[in-house]
């Protein structure tokens, strides 16, 4: 990708959520930077191709090394959610908890806890 040839900002009323405080404020200031950077200087298809891959590699390898690919999608999957939790409706957050819980537990089954 060329200097550039950077990604706009997607569309939207505002980037944080409005009226936060505490836990969630520091969090949205503190991933400003990556998710900026991820969203606009890499190329669309580095994170998903990373983290397919290092879910293939949990899914492949039964020991601690596929239980620690799959924690680092875990806790990839787990920022997202937490960020876009108030924007989500019902049927948003269902998804968004059972997939954390399938990512745990197959984390939790490569680090030999079942």
């Amino acid at each position: 990708m060329a200097p550039d040839s950077k990604r706009p900002l997607p569309k939207g009323e505002q980037f944080f959520t409005p009226g936060a405080t505490g836990l969630r404020k520091a969090v949205e200031q503190r991933s400003a930077v990556p998710m900026t950077y991820l969203f606009t200087q890499v190329p669309r298809w580095v994170a998903p191709a990373i983290l397919v891959i290092l879910l293939l590699t949990g899914f492949a390898v039964s020991n601690w090394l596929g239980g620690l690919a799959a924690l680092v999608v875990l806790a990839f999957v787990g920022w997202l959610a937490y960020l876009s939790w108030p924007s989500l409706g019902a049927g948003g957050r269902l998804l968004r908890v059972a997939v954390l819980i399938f990512l745990a537990l197959v984390v939790a089954t490569r680090f030999g806890a079942f």
